[in-house]
């Protein structure tokens, strides 16, 4: 992983490369432009720095720029609200915090009690990375096929690229893994030099094209609440809602839960998912703990047709 100085050159670099000229009030000129999006002296005109104190930002020469400077680079660049801040904390302008960040995989029991009292709602718990620390029987039903995999690989993240059924679950999946990847970005700042991290970034950029590619455009963005369309292999098409409410005293935990309506068909998927079906399900929470090839869908028990016959 690179070091501070160089991710805040390439945060940078990448936000630089994503603005066109016409977006900030800049002629675009003729021809073909060596650098998509704005040139160095271009935001560095637009955020009232030096040419030179802004190649020595990008090349990792000058590492602390002020709050005025990353605020008037923020404006610049465009920068979303999160944005702004992953580069407020990339430029050292957020209070240093005590120790080294610890990913712990331990859920409270009240927070499991929760997990319970959501029924039929489906709802899990997940780490600042995106691991699946805890599920309800509905949230783990809700992600057909993530029960095979053995607890210790179990993120979401992992999930939406490189199982072969999360394609098809998500019905948005070409405008919702961006934000995926976009989440994971916004806690780079904090948990980029955990072995967790590292090892899942390096996994999925290795896997998945279309990761490292998302990886590269370097969005950033906390989101925390919105809808999601799925196709589930054994209920068939439903919408919910759904929420993610951190939990205070952890280390970035997430209470994901998902909603419906009463007495419609989404929320009666919900029941369904909830009540289970063990000819349909894969392993249970816990059990085999054999490792499964995920491009191999042959091997993995969501891929079981329900008697309905397809998605």
């Amino acid at each position: 992983m690179t070091n501070r100085e160089n991710e805040l050159g390439t945060f940078l670099r990448a936000h630089r490369a994503a603005v066109r000229p016409d977006e900030v009030g800049l002629p675009g000129g003729t021809g073909v432009r060596r650098t998509p999006g704005l040139r160095r002296e271009e935001v560095a005109s637009l955020a009232g720095v030096s040419v030179d104190y802004y190649t020595r930002l990008e090349r990792g020469r000058e590492t602390r720029p002020s709050q005025s400077v990353v605020d008037a680079l923020a404006g610049a660049l465009r920068l979303t609200r999160d944005e702004h801040r992953h580069l407020r904390e990339l430029a050292g302008r957020r209070p240093a915090q005590r120790g080294r960040p610890q990913l712990s995989r331990s859920v409270r029991p009240g927070v499991r009690h929760l997990l319970e009292a959501l029924r039929p709602n489906p709802a899990y718990v997940v780490g600042p990375i995106n691991d699946l620390l805890a599920a309800n029987p509905s949230g783990l039903r809700l992600l057909a096929g993530i029960d095979a995999w053995p607890p210790a690989r179990r993120n979401i993240i992992r999930y939406v690229f490189l199982h072969p059924v999360a394609r098809r679950l998500y019905e948005d999946w070409e405008q919702m893994a961006p934000g995926v990847v976009a989440h994971l970005r916004a806690m780079a700042s904090e948990f980029a030099h955990t072995p967790e991290f590292v090892h899942l970034v390096g996994e999925l950029t290795v896997k998945s094209d279309e990761f490292a590619s998302l990886w590269e455009r370097y969005e950033v963005d906390a989101h925390t609440n919105g809808l999601k369309r799925f196709r589930h292999p054994t209920v068939g098409r439903l919408t919910l809602g759904y929420e993610a409410m951190t939990l205070n005293g952890t280390d970035g935990q997430r209470l994901i839960a998902y909603h419906a309506t009463p007495n419609t068909p989404d929320h009666d998927a919900t029941v369904l998912l909830d009540m289970g079906d063990p000819a349909l399900d894969g392993q249970p929470a816990g059990g085999d703990q054999r490792e499964l090839d995920p491009f191999e869908p042959d091997t993995d028990p969501a891929f079981r047709r329900p008697p309905s016959g397809g998605f």
